[in-house]
């Protein structure tokens, strides 16, 4: 892509009243734009990290056989009211309206009971199950504090699967290969080490759950970790109970800030009663179906990688999630510049070719502050040299290579 083709701008200075450094980075990058607290749109850039993550959750989640689809923002009253999750006592996150024609409906924080019911429409037997279906889709959730840029917002993108078994035992089946399936996202994007599964309460969905938190001084939550037994315990249950179930000690733990980028449920049959969601067993039997949910937070999780992947100059993408792989920057080299990028191209390497008729200056800070992890620079002392200058963007120094040896290196 030609950087003068982007119509999105660098920005010098962080928007006042912006607080977070996931927010101010990614706005003065040309990222995100800000709609209002909590809100945010996702400009080019943006949405080609989105994507990538979206990407590798949906593989990760094929791989489980998870069928992907899409459901319904507008929920109705009545099913919610089924399972007792439309009380704001209960859930006091909804953003709630009224329709012209009467009625009032909800704009969907969860979707268990929508998902669960229609399953009724395509579950009847034993020989229908299992079956697990995940989406992407924007959430919306009145929260009290949307402080913390894209780490939570009042309108967020979430993956969401829901299992469908017939009993416990295929239901922890699955449950396990998604716990798995989560690791190897959280490895893939480059935060696999700093990032734990936890012990937690479940909120309004179940009594207890598992979190996956990320270590993060930004983070909202604190979690104590063991990183030499691999466990970790979310604040709000950490008690000589867990630690005894556990069989550890409370000495046995470091106590970090975190943030959550994922959470699995179980909810056994509870929820498919309460919808109505049955199925008949080998002998005929009406039986509710087994449910679990699982969550990763799409948007949050690239707000949670700006905060740890940065430096005083800017993002620091890792590789698999970066918008482009190559930052190509032309400082009066135009032609061969221009060849260079075709021989990408045609490579089949994502390349942001900064043709733009700016400083030297402006083109250089601009690509540390976006972040790609590799910078090419042509111009006349590189040639001059016998090639162009290479750098990665998580190091300091530079080096002059052949631009064939670095087309073959980056290949």
């Amino acid at each position: 892509m030609y950087q003068s083709k982007l119509f999105t701008k660098t920005r010098k200075e962080a928007p006042s009243g912006e607080g977070s450094r996931n927010a101010e980075l990614l706005i003065r990058g040309g990222f995100i734009h800000k709609e209002m607290a909590g809100v945010y749109m996702f400009l080019p850039l943006g949405l080609r990290v989105i994507e990538k993550i979206k990407q590798i959750v949906r593989e990760e989640m094929n791989a489980i056989y998870g069928q992907e689809f899409i459901t319904t923002t507008l929920q109705r009253k009545e099913l919610w009211e089924k399972t007792g999750r439309w009380s704001d006592d209960v859930v006091d996150v909804w953003f709630k309206t009224n329709l012209h024609a009467g009625g009032e409906v909800g704009l969907a924080w969860s979707h268990e009971e929508p998902v669960a019911d229609m399953m009724k429409n395509h579950i009847d037997s034993y020989k229908d199950l299992p079956v697990f279906v995940y989406q992407f889709q924007n959430k919306m959730r009145n929260e009290l504090r949307a402080k913390s840029g894209i780490m939570r917002g009042r309108e967020f993108l979430m993956k969401d699967m829901y299992s469908f078994t017939a009993d416990e035992k295929d239901h922890e089946e699955f449950y396990k290969k998604s716990q798995e399936a989560y690791v190897r996202v959280f490895k893939r994007i480059g935060i696999g080490e700093e990032t734990f599964m936890t012990f937690a309460a479940g909120g309004a969905f179940t009594e207890f759950s598992h979190e996956f938190q990320t270590v993060c001084s930004a983070g909202e939550d604190v979690i104590y970790i063991n990183k030499e037994k691999g466990i970790a315990i979310n604040e709000e249950v950490m008690s000589d109970k867990t630690l005894k179930e556990l069989g550890v000690t409370a000495d046995e733990f470091e106590k970090v800030n975190s943030a959550e980028v994922g959470n699995i449920f179980n909810f056994g049959r509870k929820k498919a009663e309460e919808v109505g969601l049955m199925f008949k067993d080998e002998e005929g039997k009406n039986i509710p179906v087994w449910m679990g949910s699982y969550g990763i937070g799409v948007s949050r999780l690239m707000g949670v990688i700006t905060e740890m992947r940065n430096d005083e100059n800017g993002i620091i993408w890792p590789e698999p999630i970066a918008p482009f792989k190559v930052h190509l920057i032309s400082l009066g080299k135009d032609e061969e510049a221009e060849k260079l990028y075709q021989d990408f191209s045609q490579k089949g390497i994502d390349v942001l070719f900064d043709d733009r008729d700016v400083s030297a200056g402006v083109k250089l800070s601009d690509a540390d502050l976006i972040g790609i992890p590799h910078r090419i620079v042509v111009s006349t002392k590189s040639l001059e040299a016998g090639g162009v200058e290479y750098k990665k963007r998580n190091e300091q120094k530079a080096q002059i290579v052949n631009q064939r040896d670095l087309l073959a290196q980056l290949s």
